[in-house]
């Protein structure tokens, strides 16, 4: 792929990915002009993500050195050839990729896209190469923007504008994690007021979930998680009860809460008993979700006679079904309103202390790790 013209590329400081045991590499490499259709974003803050921990452990493998980071939040800097829908000074989120020429494009199901995995997780560019480092290809783009940098090339098809009175390191996770918690109960699961959901995993998607199916009206809202501190935070953002993933029998636990079983139930862990367990938990005619992406390989159990007998639903869901040009808005006026508490669950660091933020995520010690740029100094 060409190298972008030396006069025009800017220096920009990454956390870049070197292989699985290896911690993130703060660096400084190069970035591409915007071309037809991109906009270049000066990134003020971007989400830690599982799936950039994923990609970073192999667990869905891609070529390394890259630069993750797909929860990006920033102001528009520069825009290409033919970008009207925003410009310089604009402040936007960044969310996933997508083609927009695909049949499921243009139904409106961009997470299905066909090139999904070439645009998101591979960064495929048809303008050569996002990023180098001395004089070498370095990968990024990865889902259309590798905001884990001090800049990000993105798309108009990727970016949204937003109001520049909003926190940045508090709305940024709204382009992934937020928006596929809060997007699969409020798009695909769709509870009415007074049925009961159980949201195995409340991490900052499960937590999401949890806040959506509160504003929806579920009466009954289990949280199931094997760190106490989740359940706590989870409580006190709407969950009515709180469950043990290291209990014997989760499933039976909720059976028992609900008289009966779940109405609906949402796995954002990708553990394979977890998933069993949010099957098992449904009432007849119950609708489950699985929102993670977990190694290649991955096999969940369902009983056949659970499955069937019950007339249970088990679908996957990608980035909520969510539109983000759409979608994010709605979930700003819920933050303007107070419905959507971020700050409940958001803690910030600033770039260079990327790998403790990793660390801390890792270990359950905080659950949404925001990383901010502002704090690294000039861009030279």
């Amino acid at each position: 792929m060409p190298a972008p013209e030396s006069n025009r590329a800017t220096n920009v400081l990454a956390a870049i990915a070197n292989g699985p045991r290896d911690p993130f590499e703060i660096a400084t490499c190069q970035i591409a002009p915007p071309q037809a259709g991109e906009v270049l974003v000066r990134v003020h803050a971007c989400g830690i993500c599982h799936t950039d921990l994923a990609v970073k452990l192999q667990h869905i493998p891609i070529p390394m050195p890259k630069v993750l980071g797909h929860e990006g939040a920033g102001v528009v800097e520069e825009v290409g050839p033919g970008v009207t829908q925003v410009r310089p000074g604009d402040h936007v989120l960044m969310s996933f990729g997508s083609c927009g020429e695909c049949p499921n494009c243009r139904d409106g199901a961009l997470g299905y896209c066909d090139h999904f995995r070439a645009v998101n997780l591979f960064g495929t560019r048809t303008g050569g190469s996002v990023l180098m480092r001395n004089g070498s290809e370095l990968g990024g783009h990865f889902f259309a923007q590798s905001a884990f940098a001090t800049h990000a090339i993105a798309t108009t098809r990727n970016v949204i504008k937003i109001g520049d009175d909003l926190p940045l390191e508090l709305v940024a996770p709204l382009g992934c994690g937020v928006q596929t918690g809060m997007g699969t109960v409020i798009n695909v699961l769709r509870p009415r007021p007074g049925t009961s959901i159980a949201v195995f995993g409340v991490g900052a998607v499960g937590l999401s979930a949890i806040i959506a199916a509160g504003i929806v009206g579920c009466s009954t809202i289990i949280a199931v998680d094997v760190v106490p501190e989740r359940l706590r935070v989870a409580q006190e953002l709407g969950a009515t009860h709180a469950v043990s993933g290291r209990a014997d029998d989760p499933a039976a636990e909720i059976v028992e809460v609900t008289q009966g079983g779940a109405n609906f139930s949402l796995d954002t862990t990708g553990v394979p008993a977890a998933a069993t367990n949010s099957i098992n938990c449904l009432r007849a005619r119950g609708i489950c979700a699985q929102v993670a992406a977990p190694p290649r390989g991955t096999l969940y159990a369902a009983e056949a006679s659970v499955l069937v007998g019950r007339g249970l639903t088990v679908r996957g869901v990608v980035e909520g079904d969510a539109n983000p040009k759409l979608f994010i808005p709605r979930m700003i006026g819920l933050f303007r309103d107070g419905r959507l508490p971020l700050d409940k669950f958001v803690k910030t660091y600033p770039l260079e202390k990327i790998n403790e933020a990793v660390d801390d995520l890792e270990h359950g010690r905080v659950v949404k790790p925001v990383l901010t740029m502002r704090e690294i100094g000039s861009v030279v």
